[in-house]
């Protein structure tokens, strides 16, 4: 019989498809996953799972198709571990995250040190990526919780809502707006936005507020990062719409740019936790979700804290519906 380790690797090559990279998904050399791989078609009557060559790996049908059952059993064998583990604790052991780009970087210093402290035997492991990208990644087993734009419209999954998170109009400091303590909608009327490019939730975002008040999205110099944006920015190219956690713990320690309020209606986005449906770690995550509004409540002033559901609802969550733009 194929060995679990086995299964990893091959789903691995179907993932990248790509020896190279699959071996350094796996953390072995690429000669000792071919080997393994190769023992693997050997176990199972002699089959051919990969079509190799120099310059293409291909899947053959029976290879994608055993793909699939052996992501199902290494998910399985997750969830066997995951719940043996429940014994030693609540949120211990190690959680591969996964979280957007213009969130990581911006969210998980903020929580990380104190939960080190309330939670010592705890262990993130992040990976940052797009937000479909995660949610593929979530339902296959190869992550086991998201910090994630809501709503996600996956129906095997559970979410828990965290926290609305303002946006800020980000402006340089030689635009007549930086004068001024916050700004009106109407003002982004005939400004060029900057924003991150397309495949990122934040862009779909700023697209509909552009659109709303009559501001011209930017397709020329669309950005890579949050970063990339605010030096734009800073060399009058535009504009730009930022989350509140980027300029807490980036604008405003810059001379360049500043960051205003929209005053009125507010554009904000919603940022929780998602999870597969059938984990047995509902009860951790939600746990984890109330330590994290805790932390967030005394070191990010302009977040606003979501009550949490009732837990027998959180864990029956269905996809929540488009949210407005803008909040009041």
């Amino acid at each position: 019989m194929p060995t679990l380790q086995q299964l990893r690797y091959l789903v691995a090559v179907a993932d990248y498809l790509n020896f190279r990279r699959a071996a350094e998904q796996c953390f072995v050399t690429q000669p000792t996953l071919s080997a393994q791989i190769k023992e693997l078609e050997h176990r199972l009557g002699g089959v051919v799972l990969i079509e190799r060559s120099r310059s293409v790996v291909v899947m053959t049908d029976l290879g994608k198709a055993v793909a699939v059952r052996a992501r199902n059993i290494l998910r399985e064998a997750d969830e066997i571990r995951a719940l043996c583990k429940i014994d030693e604790g609540m949120l211990s052991g190690t959680l591969r995250v996964g979280v957007v780009h213009s969130l990581g970087s911006y969210l998980l210093p903020q929580i990380i040190p104190d939960l080190r402290i309330s939670h010592p035997n705890l262990r993130l492991y992040a990976r940052e990526a797009l937000a479909e990208q995660l949610l593929d990644q979530l339902e296959f087993g190869r992550l086991d919780l998201l910090f994630f734009p809501l709503p996600h419209r996956r129906a095997q999954l559970s979410e828990l809502p965290l926290f609305r998170e303002p946006l800020y109009v980000v402006v340089p400091e030689s635009h007549p707006m930086a004068q001024r303590d916050c700004v009106g909608s109407d003002d982004l009327f005939g400004e060029t936005v900057l924003s991150l490019e397309s495949g990122h939730r934040l862009y779909d975002q700023i697209k509909r507020i552009c659109d709303e008040f009559g501001a011209h999205l930017s397709h020329d110099y669309e950005g890579t990062s949050l970063d990339t944006i605010r030096h734009m920015v800073a060399m009058g190219m535009g504009i730009s719409l930022m989350p509140a956690l980027y300029v807490q713990s980036e604008v405003v320690r810059q001379a360049d740019v500043c960051a205003l309020p929209l005053v009125g209606l507010t554009p904000n986005r919603t940022v929780g936790m998602v999870w597969r449906r059938s984990t047995v770690r509902g009860g951790d995550f939600i746990m984890l979700g109330r330590s994290i509004q805790q932390i967030l409540a005394r070191c990010a002033p302009n977040l606003i804290i979501l009550d949490p559901p009732d837990d027998t609802i959180v864990s029956h969550l269905a996809p929540a519906s488009d949210q407005a733009t803008m909040a009041p």
